[in-house]
């Protein structure tokens, strides 16, 4: 099934999931799919799949997981592709294996620019590797956006007009990266109207758990960190369990306010928590 139809009953609730890696130990891997238990019967309208784990270049190991997704808990997958890891050929031979599992659905990526900035592969933009995708098979796109502007735009009228681009490309939904100020959320979807970008907005959010690690992600995409953020992050600094609690406490405060708006829907950055995923789908339970 072709994910976007699921936006015909608004709003939709996914989640994001990392495959383990491919030098994970037994107990790790057993752990990982005891947390996958636990996703799953969240029951979010699809589930999509990074490629490989920490930046590694393993296909297979989304793909599998995908495989399992589907056939063990009928959920829907989307397997992410970043064509910086891709020639046109390696991407021809994947979409092959993705039709000969039923699955309908691609995250299209342009993908991290690596240290030396070169890209190698056949894809300059993630726009370059939807038209590829489009012209090989009835796939649902999907493509990223970002309501912090993308870090290598030069303004948010560049970041747009390269949006607009890859959507006429084929991109049928957006996920947004992960921000944690809805207000660019809404300005950002204001910016999508006048370009005539009409698509569902699906807007992306992280739970805070760890405070390096956000500060690193939130550098490396542009992200914002409002004053409130980081109060918070100071204050609980020094011990995780406060930590985790009030990230999560703020993550569902974001989401209250975005459903009350009337969000398209929210793309849950699990980093494969399910303690926290719990919480916040126990929290907006009643609002969807």
């Amino acid at each position: 099934m072709k994910v976007v139809n699921c936006f015909k009953e608004r709003p939709v609730i996914s989640f994001e999931i990392f495959p383990p890696r491919p030098n994970a130990s037994e107990k790790a891997i057993e752990r990982f799919y005891d947390n996958l238990d636990v996703l799953a019967n969240l029951k979010p309208a699809y589930i999509s799949v990074t490629y490989g784990a920490g930046g590694s270049d393993n296909k297979s190991g989304t793909l599998d997981l995908c495989r399992y997704v589907k056939k063990h808990y009928g959920i829907e997958v989307v397997p992410h592709i970043p064509g910086i890891n891709f020639t046109k050929a390696k991407v021809k031979s994947y979409l092959a294996e993705l039709k000969a599992s039923n699955i309908d659905n691609i995250l299209a990526l342009r993908g991290d620019l690596p240290e030396d900035g070169q890209i190698k592969g056949d894809f300059q933009y993630a726009s370059d590797l939807v038209s590829e995708i489009k012209q090989d098979g009835d796939f649902n796109i999907l493509g990223a956006c970002y309501p912090d502007v993308h870090p290598e735009a030069k303004d948010s009228v560049d970041d747009i007009k390269n949006l607009k681009c890859k959507v006429d490309a084929g991109v049928s939904q957006l996920i947004t990266q992960l921000f944690f100020e809805n207000e660019h959320y809404y300005q950002f979807l204001e910016r999508c109207e006048l370009a005539n970008i009409d698509v569902p907005v699906q807007a992306g959010i992280m739970s805070v758990v760890n405070e390096r690690q956000i500060k690193r992600m939130a550098t490396m995409n542009g992200v914002s960190l409002p004053p409130k953020f980081l109060r918070m992050m100071k204050h609980y600094q020094d011990n995780p369990v406060a930590m985790r609690d009030a990230g999560t406490a703020y993550a569902i405060d974001q989401i209250v306010d975005l459903l009350s708006e009337g969000v398209d829907g929210v793309h849950l950055y699990t980093m494969d928590n399910p303690v926290v995923t719990q919480r916040i789908c126990g929290a907006i339970e009643t609002l969807i």
